[in-house]
């Protein structure tokens, strides 16, 4: 085995988990990789024989990329969107992936990566590498030039940002699927009451439509608003398909094959307290949705 072929296996053992890193960080898809493959750049550029721990060194620099990206972000003068939802990891349930078991175990659904989006950089950072991938915060802490007790209270205040918005769905997903499926049973039968009785008093829906669909980005909160929202969409029940969203269950809503809308549900105590939709269908034409409509 050539030295190139070895660093190429190398890398790959470890190319799950930076993407796993990547997507927590930026809740972009096409980010994540690119940031992955920049990791994959910059390995290959160095000498890879005095890296002592080849896995903490990757993750280091894709997360110096990553927080790069992030800071970019900042500076760019666009202009702002009303409602932005993460990209979503879209999957089959019967096809559940080490991906989406990931993702479920560690709670990182739409809901989660919203709030994400509200942290500076640095804290996205601190708390990512730190609260999912353990990291210690003397490893952090040169990667946001702070000490590692200025990591700790930048994670700290992630955390507590978190736990306040991000709330913790429930782990059985077979029971988050009934909930889910009472939901459009009830949107479809145009059964106000059972919408409700479904959803959380406080349940926020999360629309984002995008620029091409500007129409479809909006924030509802309440069981009743929702629900009556839910009621205005029955007519598309015959085109949704049961799917994984971020390893929880979910929805892909394809009328005539042409996707409408993914819907990310987070389910606790066995209601639901948040709906994140994708409605914007250039984000949309991005996504892997082959064969939901079939």
């Amino acid at each position: 085995m050539d030295e190139n072929t070895w660093l190429v296996d190398r890398f790959e053992e470890h190319r799950t988990r930076l993407r796993a890193v990547a997507y927590r960080m930026l809740g972009s898809l096409s980010e994540a990789e690119d940031a992955v493959q920049e990791s994959w750049v910059r390995l290959s550029r160095s000498d890879a024989s005095v890296i002592e721990n080849l896995g903490g060194w990757l993750t280091t620099v894709v997360a110096r990329v990553c927080l790069n990206m992030l800071r970019a972000r900042q500076t760019r003068h666009e202009e702002p969107m009303n409602v932005f939802v993460p990209d979503p990891v879209v999957s089959h349930e019967d096809d559940s992936t080490p991906e989406d078991e990931a993702l479920l175990a560690d709670s990182v659904g739409l809901a989660l990566l919203v709030v994400l989006e509200t942290l500076t950089p640095a804290e996205r950072l601190a708390f990512v590498l730190h609260d999912m991938f353990g990291v210690p915060f003397d490893e952090i802490a040169p990667m946001v030039d702070r000490s590692p007790t200025a990591a700790r209270q930048l994670a700290s205040r992630a955390r507590r940002r978190v736990q306040g918005a991000a709330p913790v769905p429930d782990g059985d997903l077979a029971r988050q699927r009934e909930v889910v499926d009472a939901f459009f049973a009830a949107s479809r039968d145009g059964d106000f009451d059972a919408l409700v009785a479904v959803l959380h008093p406080d349940v926020v829906l999360r629309s984002d439509g995008g620029v091409m669909r500007r129409d479809a980005s909006v924030v509802r909160r309440g069981a009743e608003n929702v629900a009556g929202n839910a009621l205005t969409f029955a007519r598309l029940s015959p085109f949704v398909h049961p799917a994984l969203v971020n390893g929880a269950a979910g929805a892909v809503v394809i009328p005539r094959g042409r996707p409408f809308s993914v819907m990310g549900f987070t389910v606790r105590d066995g209601r639901i307290v948040e709906i994140d939709v994708i409605a914007d269908p250039e984000r949309l034409a991005e996504l892997d949705l082959a064969g939901f409509d079939d």
